[in-house]
């Protein structure tokens, strides 16, 4: 292989790299890739397919209606049982934002999705930059309806974050730090010290919190 041709592979490679990287910013707001189609179940029974993805910016489940991105509106979420999207399940909580379902059987754990959208600052004295300058700026992007879009602008950021929701019988409580965690498990102190001493356990990591929630809930019993 000629000096051209390792030359043009590693453009092509590094162009792919970059392409990728910028799909993957695009979509940080939103749980899924794309719009997807799957099932808005009512109270009544009634079964309503829709393109649906949820926004973990405004904490809203968005459906796709001809290309225009839309939240329910008050009187379905009065009347809404569960949304389903490929293989997952969304119920609503009691304050109206959507929680996926992660286990029901024995115990009930469920997963809130949030996110902070960062506007760029704009430039301040001495070479700065101020947050708090672009907040206008800010406002009109989100009024103008721009946040139900995939993709974000270029310079923007996205603080994302999960709250968890948890229920084995004393009641349906929320936690979203691993010290919260650890208090709902205080009289099962050794064995939830000895699970996280052998096991690398990540808040952040759903599949991690399951695997401790999972051990904690059917070890010694």
């Amino acid at each position: 292989m000629n000096y051209k041709s390792i030359l043009l592979i590693s453009l092509i490679s590094v162009c792919f790299l970059a392409s990728a990287q910028m799909r993957i910013k695009e979509i940080y707001h939103y749980i899924l890739p794309e719009f997807t189609k799957g099932t808005v179940l009512m109270k009544d029974g009634t079964r309503n397919p829709a393109l649906l993805n949820y926004n973990a910016a405004t904490e809203e489940m968005i459906f796709d209606q001809n290309g225009q991105k839309l939240a329910f509106a008050e009187i379905t979420l009065n009347n809404l049982d569960t949304v389903f999207v490929q293989d997952r399940k969304f119920v609503l909580l009691d304050n109206k934002k959507f929680a996926e379902v992660i286990n029901q059987e024995g115990y009930k754990l469920l997963v809130q999705y949030k996110c902070r959208i960062i506007p760029p600052g704009k430039p301040a004295p001495f070479g700065g930059t101020s947050q708090t300058s672009s907040a206008t700026t800010y406002s009109s992007w989100i009024g103008d309806g721009q946040i139900y879009q995939l993709e974000l602008p270029d310079d923007f950021k996205v603080n994302s974050s999960v709250v968890y929701w948890f229920d084995n019988g004393e009641g349906l409580k929320s936690f979203s730090s691993m010290g919260q965690l650890k208090k709902i498990y205080n009289k099962q102190k050794p064995l939830y010290n000895k699970y996280t001493k052998e096991n690398k356990v990540d808040f952040k990591d759903i599949e991690s919190i399951v695997g401790l929630i999972h051990y904690m809930e059917t070890s010694g019993q």
